[in-house]
């Protein structure tokens, strides 16, 4: 609850920066026009973010008839898991990409999908990939997919904005021309406030899909070692290039696919690894799971900082 109510109350503040932005372009008019342009974006976002996204991946739909026993084991159980999680089966689909990732898409959980690349197929156990999987089925099931849409347009529409403001200057509340230096706030801090924004309820919605997957699939400690793996294959230089080219979908995968995007921070769009992982073995016997453990040792992080 405390999760969705910093979600909302973030999407609010996004909101609010829109508006304002918006209100200083333009006056009421530009705040309308820009009520009216955001309202478009997020229609054409909300019917066709998963076509777009899947396509940008080159994403390949798999069902349990495919030849390799591989990806019949992860078509199989995302479909047990989904059940698990009372919410209707997705579509699967596979990247064709070395570096270790998944993402879940669409508009609802009616119209979802789920993809893992190939790399996180192979290096990861078969638990591993449940875990991972029952993390992505959460975030369809939390609806955030829809909600992260909906941020990456309003803040996208805010950038917009400023550069708009930036050619052609703000006005005051009397509808009098702010100046170049108004303008140039307007440009600079709105921006950077709707993406810090972004990246909040970003960090939030993770945490709350790795409680909530964790609970789907009954096993906190094997997602907990699937995010280590992934994490150190990141480090270890594997490169996403259609990652890189649309870095506005970083926030969608389950760890941050960017080069140089590792480190935890206010400008980051996921939460510090560790913290995830001491997350998710606080919660180990809270609920039910097999009772063998997972392919590799899951080691507690060390916490670090001034506090530690």
């Amino acid at each position: 609850m405390r999760n969705h109510l910093r979600t909302f109350t973030l999407l609010a503040v996004l909101t609010a920066l829109f508006v304002g932005a918006g209100y200083m372009v333009g006056g009421p008019t530009g705040m309308l026009i820009a009520l009216l342009f955001a309202g478009a974006m997020n229609l054409v976002s909300y019917w066709n973010a998963d076509r777009i996204v899947l396509s940008m991946y080159r994403a390949v739909e798999v069902d349990a008839s495919h030849p390799e026993p591989l990806i019949r084991n992860y078509v199989a159980d995302v479909l047990e898991l989904a059940g698990r999680a009372n919410i209707p089966a997705p579509r699967v689909y596979v990247i064709d990409q070395d570096q270790p990732n998944a993402f879940a898409t669409g508009r609802d959980p009616q119209h979802a999908a789920v993809a893992a690349t190939r790399g996180l197929l192979s290096m990861l156990d078969r638990r591993e990939i449940r875990g991972v999987m029952a993390h992505e089925l959460a975030h369809v099931k939390n609806r955030d997919t829809l909600t992260m849409t909906i941020t990456a347009t309003i803040a996208g529409a805010i950038g917009a904005l400023a550069n708009f403001a930036f050619f052609f200057g703000g006005r005051d509340e009397a509808g009098r021309p702010t100046g170049l230096i108004g303008a140039i706030v307007i440009a600079v801090i709105g921006p950077i406030a709707a993406g810090l924004v972004q990246m909040a309820i970003s960090r939030g919605r993770e945490y709350e899909a790795d409680r909530a997957g964790a609970e789907i699939s009954g096993d906190p400690q094997a997602l907990a070692s699937a995010l280590q793996k992934i994490e150190a294959y990141a480090k270890g230089g594997y490169f996403n290039p259609d990652a890189e080219r649309n870095p506005a979908t970083a926030h969608m995968f389950i760890i941050n696919p960017l080069a140089g995007g590792k480190g935890d921070s206010l400008f980051s769009t996921h939460p510090a690894t560790h913290n995830r992982v001491e997350a998710l073995l606080g919660m180990t016997g809270q609920v039910r799971g097999p009772a063998r453990g997972t392919a590799v040792p899951i080691t507690r992080a060390r916490r670090t900082g001034p506090w530690s």
